[in-house]
């Protein structure tokens, strides 16, 4: 039985299939192209619209694609209409990757997302499978345009990746490049949600909100992911990525007098507290008004380290309303 609503009489448009099932529209119409799993009945002869039988077609490829089974055999057993027994005992376990058919490379299996995830991460995830990064684009610009951007990366984002790095650390250092395509299409998706905000003019006012890895850390996903969501608040940053330098951390916090430094440390061998606490002594301003930033510890790395003083946020919701309370203050 199919997962989804049955199409009306009129029949899906591709675009509205494609969003139900989690891929991109470009994909139905390469597996139409070259495999024939296509709409049964066109419109006015051209125009595609894909009914109930179609849909169940189309959920087979998917499910067998994810799984690791190469399209064009895919393809046929999804006409077929049923999973030959032999076909049932060669899908790919959790722990077992499928086998490729004689002449072809493998493909990945599918992703430990869970059982209590958006149906968004599953379609990310079968296009990041597949390599389709047209499919992973449009899904995550789509999820950020529906969702909002805070959700896409708590609830969309982010199990994906971690399914990924999951899936990475269990089989051997394979699907490095799965985790490599989507964490550059995550990081370009960011970027087109961020917009640049001009810092208050009147002098006094205040600085920005100073971003950064600490020494060693080489994970800026999550910065971006709250540089876009501070730019959505009107709120002025300076963003500075992945393992900055001890000296070049202070210099930028002594030239900006930023109303907040944010340092994000993925493990706890780059997780320095004697550098975060530098930060936070760091004084500038006229004598009698000399001011401090707020520190703030971002990411996993800090878990465990007592800092009173230095705020923890619990994730992206919390970190952009504390921050968004600092600056206002």
């Amino acid at each position: 039985m199919s997962a989804f609503p049955s199409p009306d009489e009129a029949g899906l448009t591709t675009g509205a299939l494609a969003r139900r099932l989690g891929v991109a529209p470009t994909t139905l119409r390469s597996w139409d192209r070259r495999y024939g799993i296509g709409p049964a009945v066109r419109a006015d002869g051209r125009h595609r619209r894909w009914r109930a039988a179609d849909v169940a077609v189309l959920e087979t490829m998917c499910r067998l694609t994810s799984s690791g089974v190469p399209p064009a055999d895919a393809a046929r057993v999804a006409k077929e209409g049923a999973l030959p027994p032999a076909a049932e005992t060669e899908l790919p376990t959790a722990a077992e990757p499928a086998r490729p058919a004689p002449g072809r490379p493998a493909a990945p299996g599918a992703l430990p997302l869970g059982g209590d995830v958006r149906q968004e991460c599953r379609g990310l995830a079968r296009a990041a499978v597949r390599l389709d990064a047209p499919a992973v684009e449009e899904q995550l610009a789509t999820a950020v345009e529906r969702h909002g951007l805070t959700v896409a990366w708590q609830e969309v984002m982010v199990p994906t990746l971690h399914a990924v790095g999951r899936k990475w650390a269990s089989s051997g250092d394979r699907y490095v490049e799965v985790e490599h395509l989507l964490s550059w299409q995550v990081s370009t998706a960011l970027r087109r949600a961020t917009r640049a905000v001009m810092p208050a003019d009147a002098a006094g006012g205040p600085g920005p909100v100073v971003l950064a890895c600490v020494p060693g850390e080489q994970h800026s996903l999550p910065l971006e992911a709250l540089n876009a969501g501070l730019g959505q608040l009107d709120i002025p940053t300076r963003m500075f990525g992945a393992a900055v330098p001890v000296e070049a951390l202070i210099a930028s916090v002594q030239r900006l007098g930023p109303v907040a430094v944010v340092l994000w440390a993925q493990a706890r061998s780059t997780a320095s507290l004697p550098l975060a606490r530098h930060l936070a002594e760091t004084r500038w301003g006229v004598t009698g008004a000399r001011r401090a930033p707020i520190v703030m510890l971002a990411g996993p790395g800090w878990a465990g380290r007592s800092a009173p003083g230095l705020p923890r946020p619990a994730g992206l919701s919390d970190a952009l309303t504390l921050l968004a309370g600092a600056y206002a203050a």
